[in-house]
């Protein structure tokens, strides 16, 4: 199983939000009222831009969740198993751990606690039909994790209408 270069990572790939919600749900509604202190990204050091292929982290006072898009539908949701000080070894990329790179969620959603955990289909007709989003919903903004074919989008907008909420387990 490829760990994307990260010591103890191990995903566990799901296809379709009835899926996610039923290995997740509980764990993601417990995350309701605990506080965001840190999101993590993999930076590429060499072109001084996001690695999406990596999970992108969100701790969540200690409870941290590891969120990580492949392929055109798999979805791979992990707790707590990624050191982000440690390093990350995928030969020739030249790759760290920022948890100050998105500064969208730095400045509005950092220290704030979470209201709810939404996990939305996309139902558009293209390519990404069917795939999950992960949405995490604080008052003063959110944090979607969405496929962005084969690697991981962030955006900070409201669900496009064509994500379709799914219940959370």
């Amino acid at each position: 199983m490829f760990d994307f270069g990260i010591e103890g990572y191990r995903p566990h790939w799901l296809s379709g939000p009835r899926a996610v919600g039923k290995a997740h749900g509980a764990r993601l509604r417990a995350l309701a009222g605990r506080t965001l202190t840190r999101l993590w990204v993999v930076w590429d050091a060499a072109d001084d831009e996001w690695f999406p292929d990596c999970p992108v982290l969100l701790d969540f006072d200690g409870e941290q969740v590891e969120v990580n898009h492949w392929k055109l539908d798999q979805l791979s949701l992990t707790w707590n198993s990624i050191e982000p000080r440690r390093p990350i070894q995928w030969p020739g990329f030249s790759l760290r751990w920022r948890d100050d790179a998105v500064p969208e969620a730095a400045a509005p959603l950092l220290g704030s606690p979470l209201r709810d955990v939404q996990l939305l289909e996309w139902t558009g007709h293209d390519a990404a039909r069917g795939t999950v989003e992960v949405g995490f919903v604080f008052a003063r903004g959110r944090i979607t994790v969405h496929n962005a074919l084969d690697e991981n989008g962030l955006s900070f907008d409201p669900p496009d209408p064509r994500s379709r909420p799914y219940p959370v387990g």
